[in-house]
């Protein structure tokens, strides 16, 4: 799965599942500062990860990962 592909799913369960507007959701966009996203949020992210690219990510990885690009890399990493 390329990195467009990965992208583009994730924007996809950002606007339907977590309400995200599509214009926040940008590259360089902040997780928390920019997108909203907030821990309880963080669940529901982990969940639709696991349905959609079929790996499990903790809730404490999203520690490490400021931006929309670094998610985004970080699934790229785990799904070849």
């Amino acid at each position: 799965m390329s990195l467009n592909e990965i992208q583009e799913k994730v924007k996809t369960f950002l606007m339907e599942e977590l309400e995200i507007d599509e214009d926040k959701i940008a590259g360089d966009a902040r997780l928390k500062e920019d997108m909203g996203i907030d821990s309880l949020e963080v669940v529901d992210v982990v969940v639709l990860v696991e349905e959609e690219f079929g790996f499990k990510m903790k809730p404490e990885d999203f520690k490490t990962l400021l931006t929309l690009d670094q998610f985004c890399q970080f699934i790229a990493e785990r799904v070849g």
